[in-house]
């Protein structure tokens, strides 16, 4: 997705609240710093983020499993639920003083254009996609694309399937044919039946994942379904600490049956925001043996002579269907090309 284009002063507004907001930053810390003097912190130690109210973060202990609220300094930019963190306790506050790099981050633009993190260290993205919205596979690659290039291993859970109806019937089966045959998993799935949830439960475990997928195909019921109690801690969570503040960002939670899950609206609202147009190839997964092939190094794969992926389509060891639904991205990424 490329940046929204600025006038000058909507430049100059955004530079200047942006430098409001930094010396806001400080003060805060200056005060928070006065609070909590050196002396009355404890000891450095691993944590991971599970909870970001806004000022504060909730910090789940490394060793203990228990969660504190905590500050963070300013100058370690923005923290995201999933972050490892190195902190020191405190009373009643704890601070944290670094972040521990991420081995992945799920990002979407902010209301400037710019690539922003709202989840880091995910294993794991749960595609979901149901009978009804009707699934498209184009819709479908953009999601495994953005999986893929950003290394977290996506599965396509099929939901809704007690939905499914003669209309439908040929077109989920097509859909779990052909990604089950790429190597992905497929899992089908009915969270209002009971059906197909142990499979998932299983693909979750020992990992922390997120759902992912167009409104309507059920991913809240999936997160319900799985995560019985989440509510009862998140209320829990807010009459415990101090304040009232109310977070809308990504909260982690524990999976009764193993592995974590990463949830927020948000999230669930992943996209194909960040990949750029030379990732969108190796995106697709049984395009990558033929990549670097091309006799022309800006090959387009559309028309020139010595196109490794078009010599591959003839030889049959890639589909129409899927160069196509290359092809549709680009054109989705670039219209006016």
């Amino acid at each position: 997705m490329s940046k929204r284009k600025l006038t000058r002063r909507q430049s100059w507004r955004i530079e200047k609240i942006q430098k409001e907001r930094e010396k806001r930053a400080s003060r805060r810390d200056d005060k928070a710093d006065e609070k909590l003097g050196e002396s009355d912190l404890g000891q450095e130690q691993e944590g991971l983020i599970v909870t970001h109210y806004g000022t504060q973060v909730m910090v789940e202990d490394a060793a203990t499993r228990e969660a504190k609220r905590c500050h963070f300094r300013s100058n370690l930019g923005g923290l995201v639920t999933g972050d490892k963190v190195i902190w020191r306790d405190g009373n009643p506050f704890g601070v944290v003083v670094a972040r521990i790099d991420r081995a992945t981050s799920l990002m979407r633009p902010d209301p400037y254009g710019d690539m922003k993190a709202v989840a880091a260290n995910i294993d794991r993205i749960a595609i979901v996609v149901a009978p009804y919205p009707e699934p498209h596979f184009n819709l479908i690659d953009r999601y495994l694309v953005a999986a893929e290039a950003i290394g977290i291993e996506p599965a396509l859970v099929i939901n809704k399937v007690d939905l499914i109806d003669d209309q439908q019937r040929d077109k989920v089966a097509n859909i779990q044919a052909l990604y089950t045959s790429l190597g992905y998993t497929v899992i089908l799935a009915s969270a209002t039946q009971d059906h197909g949830l142990e499979p998932l439960r299983d693909y979750l475990s020992h990992f922390t994942s997120v759902f992912v997928g167009q409104s309507g195909v059920g991913k809240s019921s999936l997160v319900n379904a799985l995560l019985p109690k989440a509510n009862i801690r998140v209320g829990e969570l807010s009459e415990r600490q101090t304040g009232t503040h109310t977070t809308t960002n990504a909260t982690l939670y524990d999976i009764p049956s193993g592995g974590r899950l990463i949830d927020s609206p948000g999230i669930r609202e992943f996209g194909l925001w960040h990949v750029e147009p030379e990732d969108v190839l190796a995106g697709f997964k049984e395009f990558r043996p033929f990549m670097g092939g091309c006799k022309f190094r800006d090959c387009s794969h559309s028309h020139e002579p010595g196109c490794a992926i078009l010599q591959a389509l003839d030889d049959g060891k890639i589909t129409e269907g899927r160069l196509d639904g290359y092809r549709r991205i680009l054109a989705d990424m670039h219209p006016n090309r």
